[in-house]
């Protein structure tokens, strides 16, 4: 069934764009039915994962590399599972209604089905080279996403810029994963667990935790890569909301979780994700209260959020663990019905700028109600699943080495979260009503019930925080810890420290809201500084790779022939010569006796005939010593046994030689056009050239052929080939793609100037 899961979002994917024909309007609610139907059985095996059993399954995909398609069903992977198949239904049914009309809607359909599909695959795989093909596949899809609208500039730079950043972090997570599998001595996850003191232990664990960190951090949009989050907000809101809740970024902090078990529980595992992960905490937090855009808003948080469920798994303790898995999941119930709230909002009243929204409750009471209780749960307050977070949150941070600064970094940033909140799901419904550009009303059924659902049961979890925690949290916490770990998931524990940092974070948090201009003023007090930010040194980097690829074509490709004759040739000479005379060494024949005299005049003749061809003053001359030497190198074939190949040279020179002649007194007139050094330098390197391929000759001669393979075709032209010409039967049968590709070649280039004469025909009839 794991693979069926998995497999069925591409199926559905190809059939998509068929579907939006036949089906039209409703074609979202059937699309749906898929990731509900997944939904509903991986909730049937809740209690079979709490119970502490895993699901496996394993086939193999390339044996000889040892790779697998290994799926594994546990604690961590089902609570992802479940949100990517829950809230990916309820985003299929919003795009419906949010991009009905849209003439590439069966496309978009497709995209994000394949993006659903390959987060599965992701979470879901035990080996770790399966795991890479699918992350791959997350960011291909993703760009596919986020370019959605790729008629407009802006998307298609948001969508490269995603696409670089991540593939940039992919490469390195394959170098790691790589060193991983090699250092522990197994390709699958479930058994690199139960080697993590060897891995500790390898010289290679530092190169392995920073390039498989290093991949993490781009995907989940760690600092200094966050600045590629924001710009995807490029996409439609559907793609943001399920890019931002359940899937694409939440797949390093996935990773990070995973490996936790492997790479994590040391001294550089706890400072570089800690560090890393509260920087980019409160870097997205304060980010968030810059913009007036909702879906900045909303971006700016889920980076900050990202950061904290990275910090989180670098502190690595029993409460640190408890508190991640817990915010993990209110995060992705309350930002997918914050995100499909501000679609709805987009959709119906015109603008995402809350600076111009005031008063859609009465217009909008379903999304208000929605926006509101997703944007409580956002500040913290009991008792939605945000305030369960939030005590764990603190709770960890209290109980960890340097507890100051984690505590503090948690609570500041959360005051920034709340305002955050309070701005992106409670202003644009409160206050006077706004002058807008439409008249406002309550969007269809399929724009308000999927923020609805997903804000109650971001209040449901809150108040049943313990089912939620027996049955779905604690195997996922000890998934990641490797141990057994509980997470109660209790609103009260009395009247605690953490209880009162709670309460002073959301007082704080409603008094920088109900201060607008000290939110202003905080928006621009670092504004000078986005010039030196890592998205201006991203762009640098971009123009100087554009101006050095243009650099680069203006020297390679000059559009001369000679020149790009002359740069393989000495790219041919550099590139075998050195590996022919330092690694492998030249191994000469150890005698000339058996040379015959008219081997070696023929061999003589080539030479001056090849000499005459360059000395040569005339075009007609040049062409009769060039016609000399493809002959005399037709009776070397004759000589050594080879008649049919020598056929074939005495016919294509033959050809070659009156078509020369026949249109000789078309060309241009030889005349010196290189000067005396140009010429000096191509003789050096056509004689460089000449004397490498002569020494490879004599080298490859000297070398004791194994006759197993001539052997083995002489023995097989007659009974496999049904041809006693063995040279013919290996083109035509043995080497048939070979020639086949061969002959495609040769049938486009024919194509190609029949098109060109053709052209220049058709000019030079056309009247003047």
């Amino acid at each position: 069934m794991l693979v069926v899961a998995v497999l069925s979002g591409f199926a559905l994917a190809i059939a998509a764009p068929w579907l939006v024909r036949l089906t039209r309007g409703v074609t979202g609610w059937i699309l749906a039915l898929l990731p509900f139907t997944l939904a509903l059985y991986f909730s049937s095996v809740v209690p079979q994962i709490a119970a502490g059993e895993t699901i496996g399954v394993s086939y193999p995909w390339v044996p000889s590399l040892g790779v697998n398609l290994s799926l594994l069903l546990d604690g961590l992977s089902l609570l992802f599972v479940l949100l990517i198949t829950g809230i990916g239904s309820v985003v299929l049914v919003f795009s419906g209604g949010y991009l009905r009309g849209h003439p590439q809607l069966g496309s978009f359909y497709a995209y994000i089905l394949m993006f659903m599909a390959s987060m599965l695959g992701l979470v879901l795989a035990d080996d770790v080279l399966t795991m890479f093909v699918f992350w791959e596949l997350t960011s291909i899809s993703s760009y596919l996403l986020i370019g959605f609208k790729h008629q407009e500039q802006a998307s298609r730079t948001a969508a490269l810029q995603a696409l670089l950043v991540t593939s940039m972090g992919g490469l390195s997570l394959l170098a790691g994963a790589l060193l991983l599998t090699q250092v522990g001595g197994a390709g699958r996850i479930s058994e690199l667990v139960h080697r993590a003191a060897a891995v500790h232990a390898d010289p290679l664990y530092l190169p392995i935790l920073l390039l498989i960190v290093g991949g993490a951090f781009t995907k989940s949009a760690q600092f200094p890569f966050q600045f590629w989050l924001p710009s995807a907000m490029q996409a439609p809101t559907p793609v943001s909301a399920y890019l931002h809740s359940a899937t694409m970024v939440k797949a390093g902090v996935y990773l990070l979780a995973r490996l936790s078990p492997v790479l994590g529980g040391t001294d550089t595992w706890f400072y570089l994700l800690g560090t890393v992960g509260a920087i980019t905490m409160l870097m997205g937090a304060y980010l968030s209260l810059r913009h007036t855009d909702l879906k900045l808003i909303l971006a700016y948080s889920t980076v900050s959020v990202l950061g904290l469920l990275t910090m989180l798994l670098g502190l690595g303790t029993d409460e640190a663990i408890r508190a991640a898995v817990t915010y993990l999941l209110a995060h992705a119930l309350y930002k997918g019905a914050l995100f499909l709230a501000a679609g709805t909002v987009d959709h119906e009243a015109g603008t995402r700028d809350v600076s111009m929204l005031r008063g859609l409750r009465r217009a909008m009471p379903l999304t208000a109600a929605a926006a509101g209780i997703a944007a409580l749960s956002m500040a913290g307050l009991p008792p939605f699943a945000g305030f369960l977070g939030k005590e764990l949150l603190y709770e960890a941070a209290l109980h960890t080495e340097f507890r100051t600064i984690w505590t503090g970094a948690a609570v500041l940033a959360s005051v920034f979260l709340v305002a955050a909140a309070l701005i992106a799901g409670v202003r644009p419904f409160f206050g006077r009503v706004m002058e807008a550009k439409q008249k406002v009303h309550e969007g269809p059924v399929s724009l308000w019930i999927g923020p609805l659902l997903l804000a109650i049961l971001g209040a449901t979890v809150g108040l049943l925080g313990g089912v939620a925690g027996q049955n779905l949290l604690s195997p996922a916490a000890s998934a990641i810890g490797n141990r057994p770990l509980q997470v109660e998931g209790a609103l009260f524990h009395g009247f605690t420290f953490t209880l009162g940092l709670s309460a002073l974070t959301l007082v704080a948090g409603v008094a920088l809201f109900a201060k607008g201009r000290a939110v202003t003023w905080l928006g621009h007090l670092t504004s000078s500084l986005e010039q030196f930010g890592p998205q201006r040194g991203y762009f640098k980097l971009i123009d100087g790779l554009n101006s050095l690829a243009r650099r680069q074509t203006l020297i390679f490709q000059s559009g001369y022939l000679r020149f790009y004759v002359l740069a393989t040739m000495a790219a041919t000479l550099g590139l075998v010569a050195y590996p022919l005379f330092a690694s492998v060494g030249v191994r000469w024949p150890v005698s000339f006796a058996g040379l015959r005299l008219y081997e070696l005049g023929l061999a003589v003749l080539i030479l001056v005939a090849a000499f005459g061809a360059v000395q040569a003053r005339s075009m007609l001359a040049s062409v009769t010593a060039l016609g000399a030497v493809g002959f005399s190198v037709a009776l070397v074939f004759v000589l050594f046994g080879a008649p049919d190949v020598a056929m074939t040279q005495f016919s294509v020179e033959t050809l070659i030689v009156i078509l020369f002649v026949l249109v000789v007194h078309r060309l241009p007139h030889y005349s010196v056009s290189s000067s005396r050094a140009v010429k000096i330098r191509d003789a050096v390197l056509c004689t460089s050239l000449g004397a490498l391929m002569t020494i490879l000759v004599l080298a490859a001669a000297a070398v004791p052929l194994d006759p197993v393979v001539s052997r083995y075709y002489a023995s097989n032209s007659v009974p496999g080939g049904h041809g006693h010409n063995i040279v013919n039967v290996i083109l035509v049968d043995f080497r048939a793609l070979d020639t086949l590709g061969e002959i495609t070649v040769l049938a486009v280039a024919a194509v190609g100037v029949y098109a060109l004469l053709r052209l220049r025909l058709s000019a030079k009839e056309e009247p003047e």
